[in-house]
């Protein structure tokens, strides 16, 4: 095993074709066997002897319109993949990652890369080695450090084994792109809802409860001022309870919480989708119990930001 540097978030990666190298994988995270894993290639010519059928035109112009990128394909599994990588599915997960740190690794293996986020599992993904060493010290032989990940949240992960592409899990390939290349595009209902009693997950970051700080989070969303009295309402009621709050917004609205103490989220959804998962961390560095975040509209980069908060509060949500 290895942690490795992708321009989403980091890797904990094994050889993807070598069953006991990949269940080294979950053990090191704790990670659920349910849970397939994705497998990641540096070149296409690697992707054939991973699935079963001929990509579809659709999937072609995905593939050149978006890789190397922050896009995952699920494709009918080949013989070739372990059911270990797969949680007993037929099908596969693949990205070809943009990084060039990931590509040298998966070149010098000569061999494609199984890899989940390199995180303790159910913890917030790791976007630094300093992420990856806070949870995996001890459990992973070596982080390559490439420094800070470029988005900053986990890929876009599209079900290519229908007639339209169905996003199971978004993030920086954004419905919109994936529309206006194919012509059409459905959004999975389980994106913005906890999975179901018995209903297995079908894409890495399905869980219930997933990306999760140590406190309690709650979401607020609504018009930009009442959210924000919302908030410090909440953070209020927790402090006076004997809790630990804190808030995370976006940077244009810190200044309205007055002395309330608060984390930014960036300036935008493009700006939060990259500052989330660290301000999640940080949060737990603070020993903050009780979280308040503001909400941003679920379109576009913000359906991938909604989907990771909805994860991490367990759809803890308020209107204002």
């Amino acid at each position: 095993m290895v942690a490795f540097p992708t321009e989403t978030v980091y890797g904990l990666g094994a050889d993807a074709l070598n069953a006991d190298a990949v269940r080294r994988i979950f053990e090191a995270k704790g990670r659920p066997g349910d849970n397939p894993l994705i497998v990641h290639i540096s070149a296409l010519d690697q992707l054939g002897p991973l699935i079963s059928v001929e990509p579809s035109p659709m999937a072609r112009a995905l593939m050149d319109a978006c890789w190397p990128g922050p896009m995952t394909l699920i494709f009918p599994k080949s013989d070739a993949v372990p059911m270990a990588v797969t949680a007993g599915l037929d099908t596969v997960a693949v990205r070809f990652p943009a990084h060039p740190a990931a590509r040298a690794l998966i070149d010098a293996a000569s061999r494609p890369i199984a890899a989940p986020s390199a995180n303790r599992s159910g913890r917030p993904s790791p976007t630094t080695a300093r992420h990856v060493l806070e949870d995996m010290d001890g459990r992973v032989p070596m982080i390559l450090d490439g420094g800070p990940c470029e988005v900053g949240l986990e890929s876009t992960v599209i079900d290519m084994t229908g007639d339209v592409p169905r996003i199971l899990r978004p993030g920086g390939v954004t419905p919109e792109t994936i529309e206006r290349v194919c012509g059409g595009v459905r959004v999975d209902d389980a994106v913005m809802r906890p999975l179901k009693e018995g209903e297995r997950p079908r894409s890495p970051g399905m869980k219930y409860r997933h990306y999760a700080p140590r406190g309690e989070l709650t979401i607020v969303q609504g018009g930009a001022e009442a959210v924000v009295s919302k908030i410090s309402d909440l953070y209020d009621n927790a402090l006076a309870a004997g809790n630990s709050p804190l808030i995370l917004a976006l940077e244009g609205h810190l200044p309205a919480y007055g002395g309330r103490r608060a984390l930014s989220l960036g300036r935008d959804a493009a700006g939060m989708a990259h500052a989330l998962f660290n301000a999640l961390r940080d949060a737990d560095a603070l020993g903050a119990d009780a979280l308040f975040s503001e909400a941003v509209p679920a379109d576009g980069v913000g359906l991938a930001v909604m989907n990771r908060l909805g994860r991490a509060a367990a759809f803890n949500v308020v209107d204002a």
